[in-house]
């Protein structure tokens, strides 16, 4: 097994169509305008967090938050802001915990296995990404689940990158991949909250 670089994945893209819609080199300026970069680099790719389904946790309506019986009144959906330069944002207040979804379908072969981690760009503001495994086998796009460390507003831009995805071949086919066993999230188009 080992990691794919940025020339696999764009065979991958065209091939298999394992990353709708697909950035084939790194973006860090759009429409004359610095981003937080997006798109394939030399190891992996920079996902994108949506405009859509951004939901933060509060205890103003939910009373405890429990997996196994999850209450969507436990979320809120905060307004979607525009900075002075157009860019658009979710404010994520201090210590609070977020979910989203990024732009990005996947399509995972059932030889290939994905790594979501954070990025530095927004690890230096305060804000952690979740570690998040994307399965042999599992389709969808996928929901990102961040918190804000830091005792300040974080800003959380939408249509730029929000975490890296490593990807990781095996020599074979494993037996069971996500999709032959089911899984709970396969499929989703949009954000799915926690369900057993």
């Amino acid at each position: 097994m080992s990691i794919k670089s940025d020339l696999w994945l764009r065979r991958m893209a065209v091939e298999r169509q394992m990353i709708t819609p697909f950035l084939p080199e790194l973006v860090r300026e759009e429409n004359g305008k610095r981003i937080i970069s997006a798109g394939a680099s030399s190891y992996g790719y920079d996902m994108r967090l949506a405009d859509d389904g951004f939901r933060i946790f509060s205890s103003v309506y939910g009373l405890e938050i429990d997996p196994k019986h999850f209450d969507e009144s436990s979320l809120i959906e905060p307004p979607l802001r525009t900075a002075e330069d157009g860019a658009r944002y979710y404010l994520l207040p201090p210590h609070h915990y977020g979910l989203g979804v990024t732009v990005e379908t996947f399509k995972m072969p059932r030889n290939v296995t994905g790594l979501a981690i954070g990025k530095s760009t927004y690890a230096r503001a305060g804000l952690l990404v979740n570690a998040t495994p994307l399965e042999a086998g599992w389709e969808g796009r996928l929901v990102v689940e961040i918190a804000n460390l830091a005792n300040l507003p974080l800003r959380v831009y939408v249509n730029e990158g929000i975490g890296q995805i490593l990807f990781f071949e095996s020599d074979e086919d494993c037996a069971v991949s996500y999709s032959d066993r089911g899984g709970k999230y396969q499929g989703q188009t949009g954000l799915t909250y926690a369900k057993v």
